[in-house]
């Protein structure tokens, strides 16, 4: 298995555990008061959309094959950047 093949493997395995967590901050913000509801909401809302540029990303990086890994690196790891951004800014 090559490198990039892991690579993938990786983070597709991070994009799934990614899921798991903005549906139990759904499931949070659903349960919370209304101002707290609607502000995490509005970071449930952006993690989504966050979560699906990433996985298009992914998705166009597996479909070019490794041989175009170079052009589409960026673009993932600038969506993966973004991504983990939002989280660590949800945690504070």
């Amino acid at each position: 298995m090559g490198p990039i093949k892991v690579n993938v493997e990786k983070m597709e395995a991070q994009l799934k555990e990614w899921g798991k967590k903005i549906d139990e901050l759904a499931v949070k913000a659903d349960t919370a008061g209304a101002q707290v509801k609607a502000d995490y909401r509005k970071y449930v809302d952006d993690l989504k959309a966050k979560r699906t540029v990433a996985q298009s990303k992914l998705d166009e990086l597996k479909a070019a094959g490794s041989e175009k890994w170079e052009v589409f690196k960026s673009g993932v790891e600038s969506a993966w950047k973004d991504l983990e951004s939002t989280f660590k800014t949800l945690k504070k």
